[in-house]
């Protein structure tokens, strides 16, 4: 572990040093940015499946540049001294400053990453089959549930039975209770909390016999 810059004050040689110390905090945080911008502006030329399937390395890249501006706030903040004193003066408060609008920049960006993450996510969900839903979904009672729903609806989000709907046949009042969606995720979803309050029996279910 690097040690920690001294405190302000003292002989030339000691400022000298402090300076040379938060230049270097300076420039590890400039570096990290830059890196990430180089890699942002390369990646937008890449097709759409490329910059979705980096957004995990990006995020990190951002949350990496927050955490180094954050040390470079809170290097000048300790060390007030440098933003007054007329030698250190000018540089100290450039780099702050600089330091300050780097890390709302990465914020932003953190926040755009992580709402592109969650929407991904949702697509990925929204896509599954039936079966690859409701296992993943039921997990170990993936088997179960799987034969309970083709009893009850041969695996189709829109099959319908009077007030029954979906691949679980769920009535209007557990669908208010529990909810519903028009993907086999959301169903199998339903189907679970439904499940795990009537006792994880299969119970509720016409087709319970399916399960045993």
């Amino acid at each position: 572990m690097p040690r920690p810059c001294p405190r302000p004050g003292g002989t030339t040689l000691r400022t000298l040093f402090i300076f040379l110390c938060a230049l270097g905090l300076v420039t590890q945080s400039l570096a990290a940015t830059s890196g990430s911008e180089r890699t942002d502006t390369t990646r937008a030329a890449e097709d759409r499946r490329t910059w979705s399937a980096s957004l995990e390395t990006r995020l990190a890249a951002k949350l990496d540049a927050v955490r180094k501006d954050r040390g470079t706030i809170r290097f000048f903040e300790r060390r007030p001294a440098l933003l007054r004193s007329p030698d250190t003066r000018p540089w100290a408060r450039a780099a702050l400053q600089q330091a300050e609008r780097r890390l709302a920049a990465a914020r932003r960006a953190v926040v755009r990453l992580r709402r592109a993450l969650r929407a991904r996510e949702a697509r990925r969900l929204a896509a599954m089959p039936p079966r690859a839903a409701i296992c993943d979904v039921f997990g170990a009672h993936c088997e179960d549930a799987v034969a309970v729903a083709w009893c009850e609806s041969r695996l189709e989000t829109t099959a319908r039975n009077g007030q029954y709907l979906g691949v679980f046949q769920m009535g209007s009042y557990e669908r208010r209770l529990f909810g519903h969606g028009s993907t086999a995720h959301e169903q199998a979803r339903a189907a679970h909390r439904y499940f795990v309050v009537s006792g994880r029996d299969w119970s509720p279910w016409g087709c319970r016999w399916a399960a045993w």
